[in-house]
């Protein structure tokens, strides 16, 4: 009973997170999925605007299309006994010059490791973007550099873009993606999803 009352406190305690009260262009809105024996475990980056106003992770385009990705419906997409979404951010970080902020640093140096730690089912961790790769991967390496090598841990994690439509261009000079590793995905995934059931 002791690890179900400590992954609630921990929820409840992610949940009313606000370590970043005042460096945030809203009030702290910590937005994740927590699915402590999850098989699949999503690191992203931060959540967007919309994601911020809808208070569910990857729901808007960006999460369209990574559930095309995985080859899942919303309803597997969003059940915590399949995938667990664990952003380096929580919280919206807003609007740069080229797009949203890079995720505030205060969520992955107070509560990764612990929540990691928790994470005891997980066989696939999908690791979306330079922020998240660069913690998860241990180098400092291109994105394109990382999914092209996604044999290197392949089948325990997987580097991928963001799935944002303001990656189209990255997707059409990369075509290898979608012919090579997709499909790789998308069959890992289905076994991983189908042992659950």
């Amino acid at each position: 009973m002791r690890d179900a009352d400590d992954t609630a406190h921990l929820s409840q305690a992610v949940g009313s997170c606000q370590l970043c009260a005042g460096q945030l262009p809203n009030a702290p809105r910590p937005i994740v999925q927590l699915g402590w024996q999850a098989p699949i475990l999503i690191a992203g980056q931060a959540p967007g605007r919309v994601t911020h106003r809808q208070g569910v992770p990857f729901d808007d385009a960006s999460g369209a299309r990574l559930r095309q990705w995985l080859g899942v419906t919303r309803e597997d997409f969003y059940d915590p006994h399949q995938f667990s979404i664990l952003p380096m951010g929580f919280c919206y970080p807003g609007t740069g010059a080229s797009g949203d902020l890079p995720p505030r640093p205060e969520c992955a140096s107070h509560w990764r490791s612990r929540l990691l730690a928790v994470h005891t089912g997980v066989q696939l961790t999908l690791v979306i973007g330079q922020y998240a790769q660069r913690w998860h991967m241990g180098q400092r390496r291109s994105v394109t550099a990382w999914v092209r090598d996604w044999r290197q841990r392949w089948p325990a994690c997987l580097a991928l873009p963001h799935p944002s439509p303001r990656n189209n261009r990255w997707l059409a000079r990369n075509p290898w993606f979608e012919n090579e590793v997709l499909p790789a995905l998308q069959c890992r995934v289905q076994s991983l999803l189908e042992a659950r059931k």
